[in-house]
């Protein structure tokens, strides 16, 4: 066998690994029980342990440095999966493996804490957990040579080559709109009839019709419910979506339609990478750009409510039976400033975003102490948004992130928001009748095109150049604030 060959064993290895501890964590977050965080702690930790170890063994190495001398086009499978294998190696060498383990561990308990600490609203509950977790990512960034700001290092987990800097640029070229549009409250946009009795039994149904309707293979995909939505699964064929249901409102519906975008784009990745580091997301931006694209540009668009909202009336006929779509479609694009991010508007959703993004900064850079984190938060909001916050849980507690040291990952959320609408726009370009084909309740087009367009470069190229093979361009906010401007520019008529 040669030397690719055995890489390719390799990083299949690695890779498997990967996917299992990603259905250990599936697993803690919907049905594992609470006293058992310790324990799924060791098992995550041994793993990704025993991932680390492999990659940076003398032999993969000097496996990379074989195939490197192959010549190999650098566009091809191969060419791209040995360029992948050498980024990782290259940081992976740095970092002891017993760190990885310790990170590893500390998630899994920090995510029970997290549970527990949110359901009292209790920061306090939380607060050890979240210090274990922010030392030892900052003991991750020493591990690496210094760079311009040590947040771009955790920032580069998350999102590839992208440096803080340039997301601070982005920002604030986005911040000004958004704050002028969050300004303008839509006065006479009437969605009191949004909170009523909603069964749980019929929202799980609903969560089910949605993902088979924008399509999937026969017997791919799980829906379960959990405290905070995600996405997981151990591959094209195994994909794990869920959502929260509540029984007095309707957000379980959009929190499904976001998790089926990150849903397919794993779905889609070719059958060649698929058991490879190449066969996931390019980034969790792309992966964001997916998953906002389906819950605003499809689930909040005018011509998909025109298709399904006699469906939705047949489910919850007591709540919305006497509620004209049109009054629907303006209250779910209703601009309020609020509380929860994921349910946030989509004017108001970048700040939410932006005030996190500064926070952990803030965090690594050792301006805010940690015990002082709901204040900090309860400040940010009332900035941004004016909104009082009244307790830790709908506070700095909302987002499960910091209790696995998810440190560098909040900026992607608006991030991927941007790209979405690029690649909406390139979708609508290439297909042409996108909107009716949607009215239509057609959805194969969009997916199909998303499938060839993005999801089959898999993790091939780095994100920006995945996102230029897409749509002609790397990252720019102008598409994404011409799009609000042309939704939200004018009041809402009453």
């Amino acid at each position: 066998m040669d030397a690719l060959a055995r890489l390719r064993s390799k990083l299949e290895d690695m890779h498997g690994l990967d996917a299992v501890t990603l259905l250990l964590v599936w697993d803690q977050r919907t049905m594992m029980p609470a006293g058992a965080a310790a324990t799924r702690g060791r098992h995550t930790g041994l793993l990704q342990r025993l991932g680390h170890e492999m990659l940076i063994s003398p032999e993969v190495g000097k496996l990379i440095e074989e195939s490197e001398r192959l010549d190999l086009d650098p566009d091809s499978d191969d060419g791209a999966l040995v360029r992948l294998a050498r980024r990782a190696f290259d940081k992976a060498v740095t970092v002891p493996a017993s760190l990885v383990e310790e990170i590893s561990q500390a998630a899994a308990e920090g995510n029970q804490a997290w549970v527990e600490a949110k359901e009292a609203s209790d920061f306090a509950r939380f607060l050890p957990a979240l210090e274990r977790n922010v030392e030892l990512r900052l003991r991750y960034v020493e591990c690496f040579e210094p760079r311009a700001e040590p947040y771009d290092i955790l920032l580069d987990d998350y999102e590839p080559e992208m440096e803080t800097a340039e997301v601070r640029r982005i920002f604030e070229e986005i911040k000004p709109e958004l704050v002028a549009l969050a300004a303008e409250r839509r006065e006479g946009v009437d969605d009191s009839f949004l909170t009523g009795d909603f069964p749980l039994d019929r929202q799980e149904a609903l969560s089910r019709e949605l993902v088979d309707l924008f399509g999937t293979r026969p017997a791919t995909w799980r829906v379960d419910p959990t405290p905070h939505p995600f996405a997981a699964g151990a591959g094209r064929d195994d994909v794990r979506i869920t959502t929260h249901y509540f029984p007095d409102n309707l957000d379980s519906l959009f929190a499904t339609i976001h998790e089926y975008g990150h849903g397919l784009y794993e779905h889609q990745v070719p059958e060649a990478l698929a058991h490879l580091p190449t066969g996931t997301g390019a980034s969790l931006g792309l992966h964001e750009s997916q998953s906002r694209l389906w819950e605003n540009l499809v689930g909040r668009s005018e011509p998909f409510w025109r298709f399904f909202y006699p469906r939705l009336q047949a489910r919850f006929p007591e709540a919305l039976g006497g509620v004209e779509r049109e009054r629907f479609v303006a209250a779910i694009n209703k601009v309020e400033p609020s509380l929860i991010r994921i349910h946030a508007d989509e004017v108001t959703y970048g700040l939410h975003v932006m005030l996190r993004f500064e926070l952990e900064q803030d965090i690594v850079n050792g301006r805010v102490e940690l015990r002082d984190l709901p204040e900090a938060w309860n400040a940010k909001i009332w900035d941004y948004l004016g909104v009082e916050v009244p307790n830790d849980a709908q506070g700095v507690l909302q987002d499960m992130h910091w209790s696995g040291g998810m440190i560098g990952y909040f900026s992607t959320y608006l991030l991927g928001t941007v790209m979405s609408v690029q690649i909406w726009e390139a979708a609508m370009r290439d297909i042409g009748d996108l909107d009716e084909s949607i009215e239509q309740g057609e959805f194969a087009p969009l997916r199909e095109w998303l499938g060839e367009h993005v999801h089959a470069y898999g993790r091939k190229f780095s994100p920006q150049e995945t996102l230029r093979r897409a749509t002609g361009s790397t990252i720019d906010a102008k598409p994404y604030l011409a799009y609000l401007r042309r939704k939200y520019g004018a009041p809402v008529a009453a």
